[in-house]
Order: structure tokens, then C-alpha cells, then sequence
């Protein structure tokens, strides 16, 4: 537990710093929106590629091995990165720490899932929901502070000495493996067909509306098509379709996932923006804004997830959902006479609303499916993450495009950099009312045939 909470630590320590840096990474590196759009994009977009693939690998050869060489890699990626002296250089190597992520996210919370019972699944993962709010609330603070008086390039090399600490932990600590599908086959030929499927999805998503952007994305709307026929031929496949033919629960629990991870995406990338463009705030005091969000759903996460072992999750998450729509909603009101009090108040109520959906979702899902595929069903959870904020920050790049165009946002582009603001957190509210209708449809997990009372026992 208190191995598995220091890594789930990092990465969104790394991810929430960053958003506050943004402004300075582009003033040094002389890069455009679009280009700087790419640099939470390709981390993104690179773990959601290797999240499935990891988490079946991990399954066959031990969780504990995966997770420690993702550290490894991560730690590793975020030096060099602090050694980018382009922007193609930046964001080839985000895609390296993407990578390192994703093996490790893939195997956290099935490690999680594997050590402890059910009645007391929703508490840990509630606390591992935790530990990632408490890195994300830390980023924007420790992010705008070092950047400010270190330089942008500090937020990277933090991640270092961090990820040393969880791996000497991990050697000393962590003795036992978790291996339930050992012997199996891996299925590389299942694993490239995906990869490259959610590549043309994710890419033709953010280059639209432009030609070669619905050919992308028809292409992988095809690629969808021929990876499931390929999958269910197979005796071992990378993603076990008949985890989603079969389990209500676990389909209906990652679809809205996926729809509330879009919906939430670029909150900290516009509104870091907005603060310090719109306002005229520094990086520093930026980041202490951006702190409530975190700071709310750190302290309600246990909570949420406690009560998920005693309440059905849908209810809990459903009603989280609710609260983050009205959230979103209030956010596409801000102008430039908003009171950082209102922003203030209405991050605190998307913290509220993220804390009751997360965790008792994650616990939703987790029950759902046998120990052997807990794995996989880790590296689904995290690729609905993962692609869900990848599309949300590919509608916010398109909308850049289409509004404000591919240049820096001067001061003469406000006026069309606040309206693209305006619009995108319209559109995400919107997203984010079809998911309580998809988090009410999964049904009652409490005893079903698919639920934690039986998931958790195989």
C-alpha cells in the first residue's frame, strides 16, 4: 500500500506541474499553441498505446517486475527531458516518459486489487485516489514555484531522485510477484493492430476538421473493427473482449470513465492559461489556485471510496458526475471580470465531484473481472484515462486551430483565446451529463452475477 501510494504519487505530480510551466516552455522554446498542446498530448497519448498491452504483459511475467522497470524508464525519460533544447526534442521524449507511465499505471491499482480483500478494496484504492489528488495538488504549487526561480526545466529533474526512492523501496520492500496468467501467450499481433488503431483515432482527432484528419480517424474507426475481429479468434488476446460482451458492469463503468476523464482533460491546461494570460497572474500564484481542485477530491477520495464498500458505486459515482457537469458548466461562464474567489469555488466543486466518481468507479471495475485479469482490466481502466484525456485535449487542440490558429496567443489573440475557453468547457459539460445516464446504466453490483461478489472470488 505504501509502495503503490508513492508511485501513484509521481506521475501526476509530473503531469500537473508541467500545465503550470506551459507558458514559460513555450516563451523558451518558441512554440506555438498547437506545438504546446502536443506536450501534454504526447505523454498522453503514448500511455494510452501501451497501457492494455502492459497490463496483459504484466499478468504473465509479474506486476511487481513491469512496475518497476515503468519507474525506471519514467525516472530516466524525465532527465533527458530536462535537456530539450526543441520542441520536437520535448515532445519525442515525453513520449519516452509516457511509455515508463504506462507500465507503471498499468500495474498499480491490479497490484492493489491482488493484495487486498474485497471489503476493503474501495478504502486502498480510495487512498491510492488519494495519493494522486495530493500529487496533483503539490504540481501546480511546487511546479510554478520551481519554475519560476529554477526554470522550467526543474520540474522534470525532481522526477528522478522520486523515482529512485520507489524503486529502492520496491527492491526492498516488495518480495512477493503477482503472475495469475503465467505461461501464457502474448499477443503482439493483437498488440500492434491497437496501438496503431488508437494512434489514427487520437491523431485524426486533433488535426481535424482538415482531410487528412477524417481519413485518420475513418482508419481507425476501421482499425477498431478489424482489432475486435482479431481478438475474439484468439485463445489469449491482449483485451479479453468478452470482458465487455458479458460484464454490464465493467463495460457501462469504463465507458463512463472515459467520457469523464474527456470531460475534465484540459482543466488545468486552459485554465493555467487563463490565469496567467487573462489575469495576468504569475506561474506561482497560478498554481496555488489551481491547488483546490486536488486538494478537495485528496481529502474526499478515501471517503468515497469507503463508502463504495458499502453503498453500490453507481450511486456514489453517478451523483460525483452530477456535480462535476454543474462544475463544468459554471467554468464556460468565466470571463475577464470573474473573482478568483468564484474560480476558486468552482474548482472545489469539481474536486467534490471527481472524489465521489473515481474511486467508487475504479472499485466498480475491479470487482467486476477474475484475478487473472485483473491486469488487464487495470491497463482498460487506465486506457480509458488515458484516451479519454487524450480526445479531450484533441478537441481542445482542434479548437485552438479552428479559433485562434497556429501561433502564440498574444495579447491581440485574448479576445479568441477566451472564447475557445468559453466553448470548450460548454462542450465538456455537455460530455459530462451523457456519463451519469452511462455510470446509472451499469446496474447493481451488490450480489449481480458480473459483480465484486463473485469478480473478487475467482
Amino acid at each position: 500500500m505504501f509502495i503503490t501510494t508513492v508511485a501513484a504519487f509521481l506521475t501526476p505530480f509530473d503531469a500537473s506541474a508541467v500545465n503550470i510551466a506551459l507558458p514559460t516552455i513555450s516563451q523558451d522554446l518558441s512554440m506555438s499553441a498547437i506545438q504546446l498542446s502536443w506536450v501534454s498530448t504526447a505523454y498522453i497519448l503514448a500511455s494510452a498505446i501501451f497501457l492494455v498491452p502492459f497490463g496483459r504483459i504484466a499478468d504473465i511475467i509479474g506486476r511487481k517486475r513491469v512496475f518497476t522497470y515503468g519507474i525506471g524508464l519514467f525516472a530516466l525519460a524525465s532527465l533527458a527531458v530536462s535537456f530539450s533544447t526543441s520542441p520536437q526534442m520535448l515532445i519525442f521524449l515525453r513520449v519516452i516518459q509516457g511509455i515508463g507511465g504506462a507500465m507503471a499505471t498499468a500495474t498499480l491499482v491490479a497490484i492493489l486489487a491482488s493484495s487486498f480483500p474485497l471489503g476493503e478494496r474501495g478504502k486502498v484504492l480510495g487512498i491510492n485516489s488519494a495519493a494522486i489528488y495530493v500529487g496533483l495538488t503539490v504540481g501546480p504549487f511546487l511546479g510554478g514555484l520551481m519554475t519560476q526561480y529554477f526554470g522550467w526545466r526543474s520540474i522534470f529533474l525532481v522526477n528522478v531522485p522520486l523515482g529512485i526512492i520507489v524503486i529502492i523501496l520496491i527492491l526492498w520492500k516488495l518480495k512477493f510477484e503477482w503472475h495469475e496468467a503465467e505461461g501464457e501467450r502474448f499477443d503482439v499481433a493483437g498488440s500492434v493492430i491497437y496501438g496503431l488503431t488508437l494512434v489514427s483515432i487520437i491523431y485524426g482527432v486533433t488535426i481535424l476538421p482538415t482531410a487528412l484528419g477524417l481519413v485518420f480517424t475513418i482508419g481507425g474507426g476501421v482499425g477498431l473493427l478489424v482489432f475486435i475481429w482479431y481478438e475474439g479468434r484468439l485463445q489469449s488476446p491482449v483485451l479479453d473482449l468478452k470482458l465487455f460482451r458479458n460484464n454490464r458492469i465493467f463495460t457501462f463503468s469504463n465507458m463512463a470513465a472515459l467520457i469523464n476523464y474527456m470531460s475534465v482533460a484540459a482543466v488545468g491546461f486552459l485554465l493555467s492559461l487563463f490565469l496567467q494570460y487573462i489575469d495576468g497572474l504569475t506561474p506561482q500564484i497560478a498554481g496555488l489556485i489551481l491547488l483546490c481542485q486536488p486538494i478537495v477530491q485528496a481529502v474526499l477520495s478515501p471517503i468515497a471510496g469507503r463508502l463504495s464498500d458499502r453503498l453500490e458505486p453507481r450511486v456514489i459515482s453517478s451523483t460525483g458526475m452530477a456535480v462535476t457537469a454543474t462544475s463544468l458548466f459554471l467554468l464556460s461562464l468565466i470571463g475577464p471580470e470573474t473573482s478568483t474567489l468564484m474560480i476558486v469555488a468552482n474548482l472545489s466543486l469539481l474536486g467534490i465531484g471527481l472524489a465521489l466518481f473515481v474511486a467508487p468507479n475504479t472499485n466498480a471495475i475491479m470487482g467486476s473481472v477474475p484475478r487473472r485479469s485483473l491486469g488487464v482490466a487495470s491497463g482498460t481502466l487506465g486506457t480509458m484515462r488515458q484516451v479519454g484525456q487524450t480526445l479531450g485535449m484533441g478537441i481542445t487542440i482542434m479548437t485552438f486551430a479552428l479559433v485562434i490558429g497556429g501561433t502564440q496567443i498574444t495579447p491581440d489573440l485574448h479576445g479568441a483565446f477566451l472564447l475557445s475557453v468559453k466553448l470548450l468547457f460548454g462542450a465538456f459539460a455537455v460530455l459530462s451529463v451523457s456519463a451519469i445516464f452511462l455510470s446509472l446504466a451499469r446496474g447493481r453490483m451488490r450480489g449481480s452475477p458480473n459483480g465484486s461478489d463473485s469478480g473478487g472470488q475467482n
